[in-house]
């Protein structure tokens, strides 16, 4: 007999699966048999209505309390964790406790699911997959320590008289159940087992109070679906039947229970007075609220871990793309929804006519009268432009709206189209959020002019259709019914929300734009004097003290960027001045603070150095113009083609015309005489700025003047000198002469300004930039280029520059060429036109620190210490 079960037991050790499977089949047959014979005494139609009779509101409580009823589950892993060497993020832990039991829940087989998910998680170069598997099987052999714990006391209850009398006959199951965890504890507690080692009581005393907790929580779910499901509940005798169920469903080795868990619960309400559609019902909401919707949650979970990873295999480009997806849908719903709207509200039936507007007409809030309305459409185009341009301020008014939006739709009565419209919207604002990331919103022209368009033609036809609608008017011609509006009362409250869209629209911007952040520095001079000392300058480097732009210092001020913002451009006034070692890293730090303040850089003036740089981060380039540079150290006038120069220099000299070169502190009275030949110079017109010299008296007195004097020893022109801060090259700014000036004064004016300039040791001396004739004109060149070269070259008319090219040729020995960079995407014609706009007039921004100079010149004539003009009107 020995021998005969001892082969029996060996071939069930070694055919264990094929005998699992067959037991399986034994229990699913015999449910299935058991099923059919119950099922053909439920009324469906009664059970569909206990189904689809509950409210939203209930649906949601049911499944937030089957989805609570896991959490004491995740105390396993932490437990877990703790037999690891290695230590994990608690959102980590969790993660992995969510995701592994509910897998398991669903597939059961022996915790394989569960341990596979773990290993997922928790196996890398620090844990061993063998200390893993140890840990987890120590671990699940507690999980039914707690449906042992609560077969015990039911065990017990059974000896109080007239309870749970039905169910008495389920004592054995009960106490198979109840024998298990003094079972465990011994072998755990026992010296001889040492695998058990590292289980200290106080982790068995967790493990066995996380099971109890587990499988309580499960019955009190249960109970509570029951409550919300309106059926009287007597605790006291439904308990029994959960943990007896469990005990059965677990016994079956079914993943999950399937089956047969359900069929005791439903024969054991049965037996308790519940009807057999409510029994079914209440176990389908259980099973969905504590299975299946748990279980899809972490697929959700398992899938964007999933997709993190590929995510960064993929260097991030994955996410990048799904966020700029999602911030474009967002784009085009906001603003199409606040379009329609406006066209519904302009065109009051259009909606019966076009099935798109009048589906989009309703996600944007049904609202009860045109005023909120037509305010709403206005709002909604200025969200729309807020989220394209990745306001930061903009994700929190649009979380607002979206959520109001759907509070509306829910409190007006579920609408499922509405609300899944909705929500995904809302889902794309999240996955957007880190699209969100400007500090400030800048308004660009292009989309300011199709804004402009849209409201404008909206008004004006708004009301032309209400003046078309006065009763007072006869209308010759037939009214066609989508151009009808019901009242003039209703026509004035649209008037009233299109005023009061505009002014939130306003405040909208107002909000949007103001920052405290600044993305500059204003000019302070005594920094500025530090740099240029310390690196030297270039050919522009002088103009910062001009006081009109505003100074990028990249990190620890190794390279200065003078520029100044227009619309949405930061325009940027030639190359960076300072240590150029540190070129690409400071211009790419200067583009990242731009576009976090919403702004496009565009390089103005600068030389080929910059062009291979700039084009590797983004950036078309045009060729604008030349600058022209003249060798000082070999410039003479002797020789043949200097004959005529020659001549008219020397019958200058004879005329008693004397060139200086006078130096700061200047008198009061050579002030005067060069703001008088200056403004002779002028007369009517007006100077620019940015990228040239305009008369400013502080700014003149930061370098020294070539001035031309006759006879009487009155200045008749002058050039101011514009030094580089280098000992290779010096260069000129401001060049005016007055009406009284003779024919060749300039030519007079720069000659002895070479010749002083080879004399104090400069190598170079620019003579300033000329556009070229031919930029754009070529019929082979861009569209783009062929109109910004025609706009640029019709904005320098006031200078001259073409004749002024021909003039200078006679000195320049080589022309370097000039640049203007600007990005991709932007507008070349606009690009033009705004930069011409910024130079177009001359302007004085704040400056946190404005000097002049308070000295006593060589005739002891003190300077009058006051600002000029200018600088008081600024002040």
């Amino acid at each position: 007999m020995k021998q005969r079960l001892s082969q029996i037991i060996t071939y069930l050790q070694k055919n264990s699966g094929i005998v699992r499977l067959v037991f399986i089949g034994l229990i699913v047959a015999i449910l299935s048999f058991v099923l059919i014979s119950e099922g053909r005494n439920i009324n469906f139609p009664l059970l569909k209505s206990y189904m689809v009779a509950q409210s939203p509101s209930t649906i949601l409580l049911i499944l937030l309390i089957g989805s609570v009823a896991l959490i004491p589950m995740i105390l396993y892993d932490f437990v877990l964790v703790a037999l690891l060497p290695h230590k994990f993020s608690k959102w980590r832990i969790i993660q992995a406790g969510w995701i592994a039991n509910t897998f398991a829940n669903i597939g059961g087989m022996g915790g394989v699911v569960g341990a596979s998910i773990r290993l997922m998680f928790y196996g890398d170069e620090q844990v061993k997959k063998k200390d893993l598997l140890f840990a987890l099987s120590k671990i699940g052999m507690f999980l039914l320590s707690g449906l042992s714990v609560l077969s015990i006391a039911i065990l017990g209850a059974f000896l109080i008289p007239g309870y749970a009398n039905h169910f008495i006959h389920y004592w054995p199951w009960l106490l198979g159940a109840g024998l298990y965890f003094p079972i465990l504890w011994i072998i755990t507690s026992t010296k001889k087992y040492g695998f058990f080692s590292d289980l200290t009581t106080n982790k068995k005393v967790v493990l066995i109070l996380a099971s109890t907790m587990e499988w309580f929580a499960a019955a009190g779910a249960f109970v509570a679906i029951g409550w919300l499901l309106n059926e009287p509940v007597d605790v006291i005798k439904l308990f029994p039947v959960f943990v007896i169920a469990s005990i059965i469903g677990m016994a079956s080795l079914i993943p999950g229970a399937l089956g047969s868990f359900d069929l005791v619960m439903i024969l054991g309400m049965s037996a308790l007075g519940i009807n057999s559609e409510m029994a079914v019902a209440w176990v389908l909401f259980y099973r969905i609220a504590y299975y299946f919707v748990p279980f899809f949650i972490s697929l959700i979970m398992l899938l964007v871990r999933g997709l993190r990873k590929l995510n960064a295999f993929f260097e991030g480009i994955p996410a990048a793309g799904l966020r700029k997806t999602a911030h474009m849908g967002l784009v085009v719903f906001v603003y199409l929804a606040g379009l329609i709207l406006i066209v519904t509200s302009t065109l009051p039936y259009a909606g019966d006519h076009f099935k798109i507007v009048s589906d989009f007409r309703s996600y944007g809030f049904v609202f009860l009268s045109q005023l909120t309305s037509v305010t709403y459409g206005f709002i909604l185009i200025g969200l729309g432009r807020g989220i394209e341009r990745k306001t930061k301020k903009m994700y929190l008014v649009t979380l607002i709206v979206l959520v109001a939006a759907i509070t509306n739709t829910l409190v007006r009565g579920v609408s499922v189209k509405q609300t899944v419209i909705l929500s995904i919207v809302l889902i794309c604002l999240i996955l957007a959020r880190k699209e969100f990331y400007r500090v400030k919103f800048v308004y660009t022209w292009s989309r300011a002019i199709i804004d402009t368009v849209i409201f404008v033609s909206a008004i004006i036809l708004y009301i032309w259709i209400g003046i078309y609608n006065r009763p007072s008017i006869k209308n010759p011609h037939f009214v066609p019914y989508w151009l009808v509006i019901k009242s003039q009362q209703i026509w004035f409250l649209g008037i009233v929300g299109i005023l009061l869209g505009i002014l939130v629209l306003a405040l909208l911007y107002v909000y949007t734009s103001y920052t405290t952040d600044s993305l500059g520095s204003p000019y302070n001079r005594q920094k500025v004097e530090r740099h240029l000392k310390k690196y030297g300058g270039n050919d522009i480097s002088h103009l910062v003290h001009l006081r009109d732009k505003n100074i990028f210092w990249s990190k620890d001020d190794k390279l200065m960027f003078l520029y100044r913002t227009y619309a949405d451009k930061m325009v940027i006034m030639g190359n960076p001045i300072g240590d150029l070692s540190y070129t690409q890293s400071a211009v790419e730090e200067l583009m990242e603070r731009a576009d976090l303040f919403g702004f496009r850089p565009v390089f103005y003036e600068i030389d080929e150095s910059m062009i291979t740089m700039l084009h590797e981060h983004g950036f078309d380039f045009m060729k604008i113009g030349e600058q022209g540079y003249v060798d000082v150290q070999e410039f003479t006038l002797s020789g043949k083609k200097k004959k005529g120069l020659r001549a008219a220099i020397n019958k200058l000299e004879r005329e008693e015309f004397v060139f200086e070169v006078v130096q700061p502190p200047f008198t009061l009275e050579m002030m005067q005489q060069l703001k008088a030949v200056s403004d002779d110079w002028l007369g009517s017109r007006l100077e620019k700025g940015f990228s040239l010299g305009f008369f400013d008296e502080s700014y003149i007195r930061e370098a020294g003047v070539a001035v031309v004097k006759n006879k009487e020893s009155e200045i008749i022109a002058f050039a101011t000198i514009m030094p580089s801060n280098t000992d290779e090259l010096i260069s000129i700014d401001l060049m005016r002469q007055s009406h009284k000036a003779p024919s060749g004064i300039m030519d007079f004016l720069f000659v002895n300004l070479y010749i002083w300039s080879k004399e104090n040791g400069y190598q170079e001396f620019n003579l300033g930039m000329s556009p070229l004739s031919n930029v754009g004109e070529s019929r082979y060149a861009f569209a783009s280029e062929r109109i910004a070269g025609l706009i640029y070259r019709f904005s320098q008319d006031f200078y001259g520059f073409q004749g002024l090219r021909n003039y200078k040729n006679k000195y320049v020995k080589e022309w370097r060429p000039r640049y203007i960079a600007f990005r991709k995407s932007s507008s070349v014609a606009f690009t033009m036109i705004q930069l011409m706009l910024l130079i177009s007039k001359r302007r004085l921004l704040p400056a946190n620190e404005i000097e002049y100079h308070d000295h006593v010149n060589e005739n002891s004539e003190k300077i009058e210490e006051k600002p000029s003009d200018d600088a008081q009107k600024q002040l």
